[in-house]
């Protein structure tokens, strides 16, 4: 979860020919996939796309990205640039330890990612409803390796390269230990 912290602002909304006053605001953000299926609701295109997104549809994704309720909706006009990169930078992480590497994962798939498709994928991995909530890049990544650890094609060690492989752990271990055996 991201904090933005909005202070107590005071403008002139130019459409209504008067000044706003917007309270002290503390917006709890949350980048899942709950937040793109609002997103793409609304706009009727797909989050994840390479398109640069307007500074509309920036301000309206840290909306739906906002869980804490009843936000006064002239809050969102006093995000600054500062706060605009905080969210991006949020977006972006990773938000896990896990790297993959597996070269048939990085082969680009020209399928266009949307929220119904990893709704899709999911259900299709048995992954519980409630992980929507988790950050998104979290969650692509958990599909991403059921999909690896399901794929029919995944190589299989031979015997002979388990036992090297068991060896060679061995030899390590007994090194480390100072150990003969």
């Amino acid at each position: 979860m991201l904090l933005i912290e909005i202070p107590k602002t005071e403008y002139y909304d130019e459409e209504k020919n008067e000044f706003m006053y917007v309270p002290e605001t503390t917006l709890k953000l949350e980048h899942s996939l709950i937040s793109i299926s609002k997103w793409e609701s609304h706009y009727c295109k797909p989050f994840l796309s390479r398109e640069q997104k307007t500074v509309e549809e920036s301000l309206y994704y840290i909306k739906c990205m906002t869980i804490n309720p009843n936000i006064d909706p002239n809050v969102y006009r006093c995000i600054t640039n500062e706060m605009m990169d905080r969210v991006n930078k949020y977006i972006e992480a990773p938000m896990t330890a896990t790297t993959i590497n597996d070269p048939a994962s990085s082969k680009k798939n020209n399928e266009i990612l949307t929220s119904e498709l990893l709704y899709y994928y999911m259900i299709a991995g048995n992954v519980p409803v409630e992980f929507e909530r988790w950050h998104l890049n979290r969650l692509i990544t958990l599909i991403q390796i059921i999909g690896i650890k399901n794929d029919p094609k995944q190589k299989k060690m031979t015997k002979g390269s388990i036992l090297r492989q068991n060896a060679s752990l061995n030899a390590a271990r007994r090194k480390a230990m100072h150990s003969r055996g």
